[in-house]
This record gives structure tokens, sequence and C-alpha cells, in this order.
């Protein structure tokens, strides 16, 4: 849980200011939204599954360069 002390001379704008960024940081309403429902433990492995796809594809992406030729479609070269 977040918490601020408001100080003396502190207006209340900037302590809102600082609270929001305290619960950004802290990721709150990140894990409150994950645990807004339930997911079974079959999809949430499939989940996990999907999201290394995407996060090794874009990596890969960045990796190889723009003026590569592009792979033959169709599989065997024959």
């Amino acid at each position: 849980m977040a918490y601020i002390s408001v100080n003396a001379n502190e207006s209340i704008e900037s302590a809102l200011r600082r609270f929001k960024r305290k619960v950004i940081s802290e990721e709150i309403i990140k894990d409150l939204k994950k645990h807004a429902h339930f997911i079974p433990p079959g999809q949430k492995a499939k989940l996990k599954s999907v999201n290394s796809r995407k996060r090794n594809r874009r990596r890969f992406r960045q990796q190889r360069p723009m003026n590569a030729a592009p792979r033959p479609a169709g599989g065997q070269n024959r």
C-alpha cells in the first residue's frame, strides 16, 4: 500500500501528485488488474508461452539486419 505524509507547507495537489507517482512506481494498479479475475492454470501457461513467443519475436526482429534477404516461402528448398 502506498503511504505518503503531507508536509506542513505542501499543497494537496502536490501531495496527490506524489501519491500517484508512488502508486505507479509500486505497480499497484497493474497488480490489481492482474488479480481482477481468476485464470485457470492451463490458460495461464498458454498466456505465458504466447507472451514469451512475442518477446522472442521482437528480440530477434531487432537483431536481424534490415537489408537481409527474406527467407524463401514453402519450407524446404528442392
